[in-house]
């Protein structure tokens, strides 16, 4: 338990800056919203040492969030990479002292090029922090470096302004789950985020009974589909459903001279196609239910989805 003192020192420390890099924005900030959201071009990034990964992790949240954006290299940029900022472009500049010297050429350029530049430093008389269009400025902390020398509360700073002007953007943009889904397909984000159709069963996978159907017509159907019930239907829609819990409740009546309506539950609990696959997940675990109907616009079954297959 000898270091358990000293990581919650450095947690401590990092928050109270959080918490103080909060209380200080203001109109700056709306500022550097209303200049990121008028830009025709890109966002570009970029920032030197532990301040350059910070702008990579800031370029990409913006991306995936509606901002399209991308990293820029300091010193590669004073060697041709300049040219891969377009005059629609907008540059966030990021450098805890402002005068990192690697940067003066991005500066330059986006002044005369007549870029916005966006400064995040905590030194307002810096070379950044005099020439940038709009100044976000950190907070005038310590590091949680015991010697106060590597970058630590600097950089929980920087990657938490960032993030602050990635949501604000996601928001005005109205940007949405269902975007964020095609633009994160892939891994577990893109699963929870699928629509319900794309992994639903259709056609005659789907377990379905008139409901006349006698009991043992309704076994089969059931046995044969195997998501352990069958939907009921009449005139084209969903009138009811019919469980394997329901029959063992029944076993001990007379069941097997029922027919399919008579056990059925009516009105079961169906999505409509559209529905984010998280939320029919939700619908599941709350209702306490293996499987959904999926229902077109038209009230037509369009498929049956388990929560295996979310």
């Amino acid at each position: 338990m000898k270091y358990i003192e000293e990581a919650r020192r450095v947690l401590r420390d990092e928050a109270f800056a959080l918490n103080a890099l909060a209380d200080s924005l203001g109109e700056e900030f709306e500022k550097t919203i209303d200049c990121l959201l008028n830009i025709k071009g890109r966002i570009a990034v970029t920032g030197m040492g532990k301040s350059g990964h910070i702008a990579r992790k800031i370029a990409a949240t913006l991306s995936s969030t509606g901002s399209p954006a991308y990293f820029i290299h300091p010193a590669e940029a004073s060697h041709g990479d300049l040219g891969m900022m377009t005059e629609h472009d907008a540059v966030i500049a990021i450098s805890n002292s402002g005068n990192t010297a690697e940067l003066n050429d991005i500066i330059l350029y986006a002044a005369l090029k007549g870029l916005p530049l966006i400064g995040i430093t905590k030194n307002p008389d810096s070379f950044l922090g005099k020439h940038c269009d709009h100044l976000l400025l950190q907070p005038q902390l310590h590091e949680a470096c015991p010697l106060d020398c590597a970058p630590t509360t600097s950089t929980t700073v920087q990657v938490a302004l960032g993030d602050a002007l990635a949501m604000c953007l996601l928001s005005a943009r109205g940007f949405s789950r269902e975007d964020f889904h095609m633009y994160h397909p892939g891994g577990a984000l893109g699963h929870t985020l699928a629509l319900v159709q794309d992994v639903m069963h259709t056609g005659d996978a789907v377990p379905l009974i008139h409901p006349d159907a006698p009991m043992m017509e309704v076994l089969a159907e059931m046995t044969h589909k195997g998501f352990g019930c069958v939907g009921v239907v009449e005139d084209g829609r969903l009138a009811g459903i019919v469980t394997d819990g329901d029959l063992r409740r029944h076993m001990c009546s007379n069941v097997m001279e029922m027919k399919a309506k008579d056990l059925m539950t009516p009105n079961p609990i169906c999505v409509p196609v559209g529905t984010l696959g998280a939320k029919v997940m939700d619908i599941m675990e709350r209702r306490k239910i293996s499987c959904v109907f999926v229902l077109e616009k038209s009230g037509a079954i369009a498929g049956i989805v388990t929560r295996l297959d979310l």
